[in-house]
């Protein structure tokens, strides 16, 4: 049996408009999964403020994000990396909202799963979304 997965990797300076353009393509592989408009929509608007957030923690030495888009049969991974400062893309604070309110405004409503760790001097934060509406735990 072979994996099918497709990826999809963007370096990008602290610019919103390139912030936008990792969200529309989240949202291509949403759309491409067969989710509705809105929750490719609500994946998409979750990227693009991760990616935002993400902007404070790049250093001088280190001013891009590394946005891997990957797409495999049951899910879609978004890792959001950067070099420098060990901070996750996206605030503790909001992991932590998201953790008790999935879904809760201000939180990452479109994403199921945030997992973050560092490796190699890199901080990765890793946005997960299952397809067929379920996570491995439910």
């Amino acid at each position: 049996m072979t994996v099918d997965f497709k990826v999809i990797e963007l370096q990008i300076d602290p610019d919103a408009r390139l912030a936008a353009a990792a969200g529309g393509a989240a949202r291509y592989l949403a759309e491409a999964a067969g989710l509705t408009s809105e929750e490719s929509s609500e994946l998409q608007k979750s990227i693009v403020a991760a990616c935002q957030e993400s902007f404070e923690s790049l250093a001088g030495d280190h001013p891009h994000l590394t946005v891997t888009l990957m797409r495999y049969p049951d899910r879609i991974e978004i890792a959001i990396a950067h070099e420098g400062d060990a901070a996750p893309a996206v605030g503790l604070d909001r992991i932590a909202g998201f953790a008790t309110q999935t879904g809760a405004s201000g939180g990452l409503g479109g994403v199921d799963r945030v997992q973050y760790e560092t490796r190699g001097g890199l901080a990765i934060t890793r946005l997960t979304k299952y397809l067929g509406h379920l996570s491995p735990n439910q």
